[in-house]
């Protein structure tokens, strides 16, 4: 099982879907080899180096937090049942309350369709606030996501950095 690293009043708690396997193994965030959450993260402007996964930790300092949705881990994310998404939903949503995070970064559409309950959504800033905070949909940084190359990605995760700034 991975655990969150998180705390009260974040800037942006980024969701992932659920832990890979190798996360889940290691007890790391996005500690998959092919994984490039923290490279995309360094290279958005979120943090002043990349981090490494066994650092994970370190991400508060800059005032992000990592969850995930869903806490069963899986070697894809479309391993997970439409149950599995609506059985956490009330542990996710209680969380969110609690820690009162001002953006929600859901990595991947699937976790945020699902608590939604929208049929479609479209990528970056999400008009309903999630639980009091603002939700910013970003795709996923999985090695198995090929749709979107590491540019993309950085060019996707900037767009949510440069809101912050505002």
């Amino acid at each position: 099982m991975l655990t969150d690293i998180i705390r009260k009043d974040l800037e942006v708690l980024f969701c992932g879907i659920n832990p890979g396997l190798k996360s889940a193994l290691d007890g790391h965030h996005f500690s998959g080899r092919n994984n490039r959450f923290w490279k995309v993260l360094h290279q958005a402007g979120f943090t002043p180096y990349e981090i490494d996964p066994v650092n994970d930790a370190t991400i508060l300092d800059s005032g992000y937090g990592l969850t995930t949705a869903v806490a069963r881990a899986t070697t894809r994310a479309d391993e997970l049942s439409k149950d599995e998404f609506e059985n956490s939903m009330e542990a996710f949503k209680s969380k969110m309350i609690y820690f009162r995070p001002k953006y929600i970064a859901f990595l991947g559409k699937a976790a945020y369709l699902a608590f939604s309950g929208k049929k479609q959504i479209s990528w970056g800033y999400q008009a309903e606030d999630f639980c009091g905070a603002k939700v910013w949909v970003l795709p996923n940084p999985s090695g198995l996501n090929r749709g979107f190359t590491l540019s993309d990605l950085i060019s996707c995760y900037k767009e949510l950095f440069q809101q912050l700034k505002l």
